[in-house]
């Protein structure tokens, strides 16, 4: 029975009152949460949410939360510093789509979606001192970013030893029989045990799934990285960026995001890591577009980086001559702001008919083929 719910994994504590729970027939909650710190899940996310399908398809009950509190204070786990804290309206903004996103691969009749702001914002202040009652800073420091920085005399501020408490108390509040998270989240998932211990409570089980790098090669696949393969990009942008994955990754993309792993497959990736990356970025882009779509993205990707060719369905902005670039990369929605225009022009991803842009101020003032990046294109026509 429980082989199901162990693919795959990191590790599970403890697989023996998994086992009993799962015995019992009783219809598990199982918890997942996640911090609207920017607006899109990723693949990282997915790893997670295909193992709560698995729970899902058995019966159980997902409870995905939406941490709108607990992104105000940022989750510290993996740091050398203090995050940056987010406003309310960022958390709000950022969290729009997530519902969407989530039910890209669960079944929304058998979600319950939850912000812990319902719960976290109605403490009291006599309540966060009872419940930073039930955890010491020792035990704190031995988790291993903090140590880090204790010993090398990086600041902690002290909100940030409040973030696994409230991680907890959200266990505490829906009484959460087990929980499912990336691997960087042990510690936290061990001290919920302590405190739903304190409060009385069965400890949940929980399971940790490997964490994937992202596109970069060497950090874990983060927004705040800016290496991360969005749910909610676009085929062509999916496609491309797992095409630009370092052939190390391939291997571990298979096995985490695909969960496919045998020796034929082994021998295909050693013999001929492009075919491998390209039937890999092929799979993960129709999960989420459809084979048609996947295969759009593909041909897109062959003409641009292999053909060195201009795409045939480059979409037409019609703009009035003499109009900045960095105006029309915003409103043709190549970027999300100005800031992020000047930006790609700032580092030469910029280019008008072959051209790099060096200039922010570029003034458009005739037709022409805009390339921001390595897989957008405008076909610019000034009236």
């Amino acid at each position: 029975m429980i082989e199901k719910f162990i693919e795959g994994i990191e590790s599970c504590v403890t697989p023996e009152d998994l086992e009993q729970k799962l015995k019992t027939k009783k219809v598990l909650k199982v918890k997942y949460g996640a911090d609207p710190s920017r607006p899109d899940l990723h693949l990282g996310h997915y790893v997670c949410l295909k193992k709560l399908k698995d729970f899902q398809e058995l019966g159980h009950r997902i409870i995905f939360i939406i941490g709108d509190f607990t992104a105000i204070i940022g989750d510290p786990s993996g740091r050398n510093k203090t995050r940056p804290r987010l406003t309310e309206e960022e958390v709000k903004e950022n969290s729009k789509t997530y519902m969407d996103q989530v039910f890209k691969v669960l079944d929304p009749d058998k979600t319950e979606v939850v912000f812990n702001s319902q719960w976290l914002s109605r403490l009291s202040s006599k309540d966060v001192i009872e419940l930073s009652a039930r955890y010491t800073v020792a035990r704190m420091l031995e988790r291993d970013d903090f140590r880090a920085r204790f010993n090398s005399q990086i600041p902690i501020s002290v909100h940030e030893f409040l973030y696994p408490l409230f991680q907890a108390y959200d266990s505490v509040y829906l009484e959460i029989d087990v929980e499912i998270g990336g691997s960087d989240q042990h510690f936290n998932f061990a001290l919920t045990r302590e405190v739903q211990r304190n409060f009385g409570q069965e400890p949940q089980v929980f399971i940790t799934m490997p964490l994937i790098e992202g596109i970069d090669g060497k950090l874990k696949m983060s927004k705040s990285y800016d290496n991360a393969i969005g749910l909610t990009e676009s085929a062509d942008e999916m496609f491309g960026k797992i095409m630009s994955i370092p052939d190390e990754l391939i291997q571990k993309y298979y096995r985490v995001v695909l969960r496919k792993w045998d020796e034929k497959l082994e021998k295909f990736i050693e013999e001929n890591p492009r075919d491998a990356k390209e039937k890999l970025a092929m799979e993960i882009t129709q999960i989420f577009h459809g084979s048609e779509s996947a295969r759009s993205a593909r041909d897109k990707f062959i003409k641009i980086f292999r053909e060195k060719t201009v795409p045939d369905d480059v979409p037409v902005y019609k703009t009035v001559s003499g109009k900045p670039l960095v105006e029309i990369m915003v409103e043709a929605k190549l970027v999300s702001s100005k800031s992020e225009a000047r930006r790609l022009i700032a580092q030469s991803a910029v280019k008008f008919e072959k051209e790099t842009v060096k200039d922010i101020n570029y003034i458009i003032s005739r037709k022409g083929i805009l390339k921001v990046g390595k897989r957008k294109f405008l076909r610019i026509e000034p009236g």
